[in-house]
């Protein structure tokens, strides 16, 4: 079960000793892991023998995996085995003996049917913590049927909102529901769970919605809808009902994003574009969100961002506090001060791969 690429364990880190096993695929139930890992824990990443977790896969493959495995599978040890097969079978469950956590994402009943189900595990192991994670429940209607990201995030209203100007959905290029709904889920399930059995409780089944979780944090909409008066698509508060918080156009076809939200902001945003006349044009002192003022106000201000480009627009708001800041690509973050300064990106070497980029744990822990 070699390793893959990664930093190695610390025994100061706070899930040093807990062992985890690991059966998810694709995105968000890796993440998840990944995560538990890079905070000390064993993971132990169990694929079936043939094609394995899909992610090995999906997109460019350099020797033997894609770029999308190793990114999201980084502090692992893998094994291969045949849950189908009852000898194998057998193995993991003695491997489940000793074992503090299993993550699944599989539909809804199919550990059941190899035996696997939490009822049999817990049986084995009454201190495990068993986490499944999938696109509608264990229970409900929707149990059954499969989804992908796209259609969790459609079904929880957050797609509807995540519009431009003409009012069509833009799909998001961070996938929220894998992620927020999944990954992070999971391990807010996960680490609770864990903190009960620490404290003397027994272990407990975690089951994940990820469409339940992006519901649980569409919260600016349902303000609206508890309003009574919902927002248009592009037209809320944080969407770009404001002028003060929304992104504009440079010269050079870049983007810079302002976040004026605040009255101080905004009036040292304005002394920055030379504009001291619009301090008065903001929403806390009267303007409607999505209103005719502010959208009259937003489009003489793409006039004025379309005047200098980025970077010059980025060297003359460096020097004031008041939340505009450039639209950097991927690859211009990676190599960013923000990030280098904490540790966040960094190359590293994967055994067949070769040099990539690898993101760190954003949670830090200090002793």
């Amino acid at each position: 079960m070699p390793p893959s690429a990664s930093t190695p364990q610390s025994p100061d880190q706070p899930l040093a000793g807990i062992r985890v096993l690991d059966l998810t695929r694709l995105l968000p139930g890796p993440v998840a892991t990944m995560h538990l890992a890079e905070m000390g824990a064993e993971v132990i990443k169990i694929e079936d023998p043939g094609a394995g977790d899909y992610a090995r896969a999906m997109g460019p493959v350099r020797a033997e995996v894609s770029q999308f495995f190793v990114a999201v599978n980084r502090g692992k040890q893998f094994l291969r085995m045949d849950l189908k097969d009852s000898a194998q079978r057998e193995r993991l469950l003695e491997m489940v003996d000793t074992a503090d956590v299993l993550v699944e994402s599989f539909r809804p009943g199919v550990m059941d049917k190899l035996g696997l189900g939490w009822q049999a595990l817990r049986q084995r192991n009454p201190r495990l913590v068993m986490c499944a994670i999938s696109g509608y429940g264990q229970d409900g209607p929707y149990a059954a049927l499969a989804g992908h990201d796209i259609n969790y995030i459609g079904y929880a209203g957050m797609l509807d909102q995540n519009a431009g100007d003409d009012g069509r959905p833009a799909l998001p290029n961070l996938q929220v529901g894998d992620l927020l709904g999944g990954a992070q889920s999971a391990l807010q399930g996960i680490l609770a769970a864990l903190l009960a059995v620490k404290m003397g409780g027994v272990g407990r089944f975690v089951d994940v919605s990820m469409t339940d979780a992006v519901l649980a944090h569409n919260i600016m909409p349902l303000v609206g809808v508890n309003n009574g008066a919902p927002a248009q698509p592009g037209r809320d508060l944080l969407t770009g009902g404001v002028p003060c918080y929304t992104v504009y156009k440079t010269s050079d076809a870049r983007y810079m994003a302002v976040g004026a939200l605040e009255l101080k902001f905004w009036q040292a945003c304005c002394d920055v574009l030379g504009r001291p006349d619009l301090k008065t044009r903001h929403w806390q002192l009267g303007q409607r969100v999505g209103g005719a003022d502010a959208m009259a106000l937003r489009a003489e201000l793409d006039a004025v961002f379309a005047g200098r480009t980025q970077a010059e627009w980025s060297a003359l708001f460096g020097a004031a506090d008041c939340c505009v800041t450039p639209v950097l690509r991927t690859a211009e973050a990676l190599e960013h001060p923000l990030f280098r300064a904490r540790g966040m990106a960094r190359r590293a070497v994967h055994p067949s791969e070769g040099e990539h980029w690898a993101l760190a744990q954003p949670v830090k822990f200090r002793l």
